[in-house]
Parts: structure tokens; C-alpha cells; sequence
């Protein structure tokens, strides 16, 4: 059995999607292959699966045979088809969110030759900023290959040796992700790693080098070396940044060989500038990174599990200076420009005070933002403005705390659905939606239910191959169609909001008739949670206006609900008859242009004449340029990424007087 379709994974499967994908494989029992161009691998190998090169817009197969193949099939399908599948936490990354942990959009750029500027080294750009400090080298002892033959009754101990060493290496890598002080961006490439040193590519490939009686040590790096090479080899930038990953494995298995700790960075100074010739992104993920002032290494770019480690930190980094890195060895003080790829090694007194001044601007901005963490922003006339944040997972909680978030306009509930193999229970779901609530109160946690169709669909509903699936079978269409599925979700959020101030919106509404249907549902969950005895309590429900059909008829929709929430990464495309995915007709997918901005002042019109809350939950109401627009159209609510709100609360409170701008 098997079925073909175009890869919708955002740069292909590159590491942690591979990684993603394979675990979604292995829960099945079939036998998987994904096929691309007449070449097949096993989908349940995270090496192979990576050397296949599979690009964002290529088309493959999925072939599976055993007993639970249809559903192997399915899931795996709507992974490849969903652009953010690998990004998230166990799962697709949420849609609005732009995650910390992949690389920057741009296409990546090859390292240029290192060369000296004004007594700088030219290398990559990797994570923007400024620093200078002591500098820290860390040159871990070379281990080579010792190329020993084996007598033939040697060879069963060195190969349980060296069965032992893969052990002990997934042992360690275990230990670290359950480490209680590990981010979660750096919790994923440690699984992403921790892959590798399991892959059957590498474990047979270096298990049979010692059946050939080589010894383990040169075993390990001849296999890893194999691996990684071929890494090299393609033209997938994503992909050639997995060969540091296979060396740094491969180093680990050696140094448990042996029976050696590698050098760690437990010394690293505050405020010093780590430089190395190469660096695991194992060692810097478990390494004192708030000591760290910025990272220089000699290889690696801007796709590197190490770049986006800094860019995850905030750390400023410059990779990929080769061989010139070596001239760092010595120095006392170095200094980086991450954001134009220079390195200055004992930088003279005015260099310095460049450095230092440009350190100064970028921490006061910094830290000006964070005055405005606990602050309240107003219109002029005394009106909140709640500043929110848009959330995917109970794991994104802690950073729109420290944010200052003001609750959550948007919690998609898709991700709770898509990391699971099974539909999630309600059980399971009331719990989420309650710890939600609980972590915001007294603020407002509003709760998308279910916006899955056939772009990105989930285990446990079998959604129709529709030729567009953005104007299909998906959202509050899907939902209502299917009461098995929606009313679990319903009766778990009627539960929630015993425990904090819930609020749930439906997406993709088209008329007022969708909102009297759920609101029927919704009585009949309450009746049945009364008569059982549970816990539960009202909640307001909303709509999302995304759809030019919901514009239209808003003031027919302002009497049937409580409040508004404007998506607008859909409104935008279904305003322009663009698909938001079609790189071809990216410039037409613009919130300024005049068309959708008279759809959202329209919109927040006829809420704001029924007297009902309209906010926005896009990626536009973070934009501090539009942000005035969006106050004096009447929104007082905005959700946005946890890293905007700062910025979003101090826009708010620059407004002043009412802004001067008006939309029709």
C-alpha cells in the first residue's frame, strides 16, 4: 500500500523533522518506506531518512505493509503535508508562532573564505549581536583512529566493547533531557542527537568494521566519518550541517571507548567568549549558557544545531572560520560582530569602545522593554489594551509569564490533537485547559477549538482529498460535522472554566447559523456534565474573522457572540486569493494592504456598535507600525508572540492622544 504527495515541511526533513517523523513511524508496526525519485529508505531510520535529501516541494511515497498500514500511511502523510511538522515540541509548531529553534528563512549562504578585515576574521553570521570578553578556548585533545587489527578471538569482545559505547552514549544523552534545567529548543536537538547515536546506519555500519577486524575506536570514527561525509556531500545546506552532528556523536562513542570524559565548559567565566575549533551541540546545550558572552568556532554555519542554540539564548555567534580559528588560541580578549560575521582578536582601545557602546545600545533597549512587563497599557481615553500571547502548548506558558503577558488571546488546540497517536481524551484534555487557566488567572485564556482540515490532519479523522484544502472540510465545518470529536473538546473546556476565566472562539466561521449549532452542543454537553455530577461552568464564546463571508455579515454576528478575535494570516489570504504557502504570491499576502484593512476595521465597526470585545490574534497585532491603526480602529485586545508583547505594551502607551490615521 502507498501514497504519494509534495512535501509541505518547512526546508524538507532536515534534522529534528526526520527526527519527528521517525518516531511517528516507529509507533507503527508496518514495515515504512518513503520513496523519492525510485530510491527508497526506511522510514523508521533517522540517517537514511535525512541522506534521502528530501526538500520542502518535492513529491515522495509512503509505502507500508502490515496490518496497521492505513494508519501508518495516514499519519504519516499529514506530517509531510503539514509545513510546521518537526518544529514543535513533539509535534508541528504552532501556525502563528516564528520558533526559536530553526534557522533563519533566508536561504543560508555558504562560508566565505576566512579573511583579515581591519584585523578582524571574516566568518558566518550565525546569531545576531555584539560582544567582547575573555576569551575561553576550548580545543578538546584530537582522537584518532588506531587503526589496530584484531585477532580473530578478539573480535566478540571488541564488539560488545563497542555495543557498550552506543549504550552508554544514549544513557548520557537520556540523562541530559531529563534534566530539569534544559530548554525545551535544546531538549529537542539532544533528541535529534540522541537519534543518531541509535540509528541502525550507524551502529551496523561501524559493528561491521569490527566483524572485519578493525578495532572499535577506529571503527566508530570510519563509520561516523562514512556518515558524515556524505552529509557534506549534498547541496541542502540544512542537511550539510548534519555532518558536524554524526562527528560529534561519533567523538562521544569514542571517548566511552575509552572510558574518558570529554573536556566540558563547567569553567567557562562569566561574560567569556567561547571559541573552539568545533563544538557538539550536546556539550553547549548542557553548558552554563548564561556565562557564555558569545561563541566563535571554527566550523559550522548558520544552520548549525549550534547557531540556532545561540540564537535560542540570545548569545551572539560567528561560525565557520575554518582554520583561522586556531589563531584565537592565544589571545586574552576577543571581540564578535555577529551580526557581519568579524572577529577581533585583542581588539585595540577604540575597537573596544565601539564594541562597548554598541553592547550599551543594545542592552538599554533591552532593558527598557522590560520596564514594561507588569505595566497596563491604556488608550488616551482610559481604555485597557490587553496585550496577550499566542500559545500552542503548555510548555510555551513560562516564557509569555516572563513576558508580561496579559493572558492568551489565541491557544490552538490543534498541537494537543497532532502529537498524540489517538484522538486526546477529554480527560486529558480538561487538564490542559485547566493548568492554562490556572497559570493566567485572573486574565482571560481564550481557547480555539479545533482548527485541523485537510492541510493538517490528525489521527482518528479521515479527512477527503480536496484540491484546496484551505477552502474545505476544516475548522468549525469539520467540527460540527463531527460531535464525536467536538463534544469531548466542549464538555473538557466547560470543566476548565470552573478553574480560571476561559473564553473559547471558533474558527473558520462563515454565518451566524454555525454559531447556533455550537451553542445547541454546548447546552447539551452542560446537561450532560449536570446530570453526571461534574464540575463545570459557562464560558463566552467567540468567533474568529478570518473569512471574508464572517466581514460581511459581522453585525449579524456581533448579536450571536461575545467578543471577536481577528485572525488575520487568513483573513489576508482569503481578502487576496493568495495561498499564505505559495511563495509565487508572497507580495499579495500583505495585512496593509487597503482591501484587508478596511475588512478589519469593518469588522472591529460592527463589534464595537454591539458593545462586545474585538481583539486580533494574527502575526500583524505585534507590528508596532500598525499597532496605533488597529487602537483607534476600537481592538483592545492583541495576541501576539511572547517576544512582542514588550514591545507591543510600549507602543500602546506612546499612542498618546488617538492616532491620526483612519481606515475606512
Amino acid at each position: 500500500m502507498e501514497r504519494s504527495t509534495i512535501v509541505r515541511v518547512h526546508d524538507g526533513l532536515h534534522a529534528r523533522p526526520a527526527t519527528r517523523f521517525v518516531k511517528l513511524a516507529k509507533s507503527f508496526e508496518a514495515d515504512i518506506e518513503l520513496v523519492k525519485a525510485e530510491k527508497s529508505v526506511s522510514a523508521k531510520s533517522s540517517v537514511k531518512l535525512m541522506l534521502l535529501g528530501v526538500k520542502e516541494n518535492e513529491e515522495v511515497t509512503v509505502r507500508a505493509t502490515g496490518a496497521d498500514a492505513i494508519e501508518a500511511i495516514e499519519a504519516l502523510i499529514g506530517y509531510l503535508e503539514n509545513p510546521l511538522s518537526g518544529t514543535g515540541e513533539e509535534g508541528a509548531a504552532p501556525a502563528e508562532a516564528t520558533p526559536v529553534d530553526v534557522a533563519p528563512r533566508k536561504e543560508p549562504v555558504a562560508a566565505p573564505a576566512p579573511v583579515s578585515i581591519q584585523g578582524g576574521i571574516r566568518g558566518v553570521a550565525a546569531s545576531e549581536g555584539f560582544a567582547i570578553g575573555p576569551a575561553f578556548g576550548f580545543f578538546p585533545q584530537e582522537i584518532k583512529q588506531e587503526n589496530r587489527m584484531l585477532g580473530h578471538d578478539e573480535i566478540p569482545a571488541e564488539a560488545a566493547r563497542l555495543r557498550q559505547a552506543f549504550a552508554t552514549v544514549q544513557e548520557r544523552m537520556d540523562r541530559s533531557l531529563a534534566a530539569s534545567n534544559l530548554a525545551e529548543s535544546d531538549r529537542g536537538i539532544i533528541a535529534a542527537l540522541k537519534d543518531i547515536a541509535s540509528d541502525e546506519e550507524l551502529t551496523e555500519a561501524a559493528a561491521a568494521l569490527v566483524a572485519g577486524g578493525i578495532d572499535a575506536v577506529s571503527a566508530a570514527i570510519g563509520a561516523t566519518s562514512k556518515i558524515a561525509d556524505d552529509f557534506a556531500a549534498m547541496d541542502d545546506p540544512y542537511l550539510n550541517a548534519r555532518a558536524d552532528d554524526v562527528n560529534a556523536v561519533g567523538r562521544q562513542i569514542c571517548l566511552a571507548l575509552l572510558g574518558q570524559d570529554d573536556a566540558n565548559l563547567e569553567a567557562i567565566p562569566e561574560g567569556a567568549i567561547l571559541i573552539a575549533e568545533d563544538i557538539g551541540a550536546w556539550d553547549l546545550a548542557r553548558a552554563p549558557l548564561k556565562r557564555i558572552a558569545g561563541v566563535i568556532c571554527g566550523h559550522g554555519g548558520a544552520t548549525s544545531h549550534v547557531a540556532i542554540i545561540a540564537r535560542a539564548h540570545g548569545i551572539p555567534a560567528v561560525l565557520g572560520l575554518g582554520h583561522a580559528v586556531h589563531e584565537l588560541e592565544t589571545v586574552n580578549t576577543v571581540a564578535l560582530d555577529a551580526n557581519s560575521g568579524l572577529v577581533f582578536a585583542n581588539p585595540d582601545e577604540a575597537t573596544a569602545r565601539r564594541f562597548h557602546d554598541e553592547i550599551a545600545k543594545a542592552e538599554a533597549v533591552k532593558q527598557s522593554l522590560k520596564a514594561y512587563k507588569d505595566i497596563t497599557p491604556k488608550r488616551a481615553d482610559g481604555t485597557v489594551i490587553e496585550i496577550a500571547a499566542n500559545l500552542g502548548s503548555l510548555e510555551e506558558i513560562e516564557a509569555a509569564q516572563e513576558a508580561g503577558a496579559m493572558g492568551v488571546g489565541l491557544f490552538r488546540t490543534e498541537l494537543l490533537f497532532m502529537r498524540h497517536i489517538h484522538l486526546p481524551s477529554e480527560d486529558l484534555q480538561a487538564e490542559t485547559y485547566a493548568t492554562l487557566a490556572k497559570a493566567f488567572a485572573p486574565y482571560p485564556v481564550i481557547v480555539r477549538t479545533l482548527d485541523i482540515g485537510g492541510d493538517k490532519p490528525i489521527s482518528g479523522i479521515d479527512f477527503p482529498v480536496e484540491e484546496n484544502p484551505f477552502l474545505g472540510w476544516r475548522g468549525i465545518r469539520m467540527c460540527l460535522d463531527r460531535p464525536d470529536v467536538f463534544k469531548p473538546q466542549l464538555r473538557a473546556l466547560l470543566r476548565a472554566a470552573v478553574h480560571g476565566n476561559i473564553k473559547v472562539m471558533l474558527p473558520m466561521v462563515s454565518g451566524v447559523d454555525e454559531v447556533r449549532a455550537t451553542r445547541l452542543l454546548i447546552d447539551e454537553c452542560a446537561a450532560e456534565l449536570k446530570a453526571e455530577g461534574r464540575d463545570h461552568a459557562a464560558f463566552d464564546l467567540g468567533i474568529m474573522v478570518e473569512t471574508p463571508a464572517a466581514v460581511l455579515v459581522a453585525p449579524m454576528l456581533a448579536s450571536e457572540v461575545a467578543f471577536f478575535s481577528i485572525g488575520t494570516n487568513d483573513l489576508t489570504q482569503y481578502i487576496m486569493a493568495a495561498d499564505r504557502l505559495n511563495p509565487t504570491v508572497a507580495k499579495l499576502n500583505d495585512v496593509t494592504h487597503p482591501a484587508v484593512m478596511a475588512a478589519i476595521a469593518l469588522t472591529a465597526k460592527a463589534a464595537v456598535e454591539a458593545g462586545i470585545m474585538v481583539g486580533m490574534c494574527g502575526e500583524a497585532a505585534g507590528r508596532a507600525d500598525l499597532i496605533p491603526a488597529f487602537v483607534d480602529m476600537g481592538l483592545t485586545e492583541l495576541s501576539m508572540s511572547p517576544s512582542s508583547i514588550q514591545r507591543a505594551k510600549k507602543c500602546v502607551l506612546d499612542l498618546g492622544a488617538a492616532p491620526d490615521q483612519h481606515f475606512p
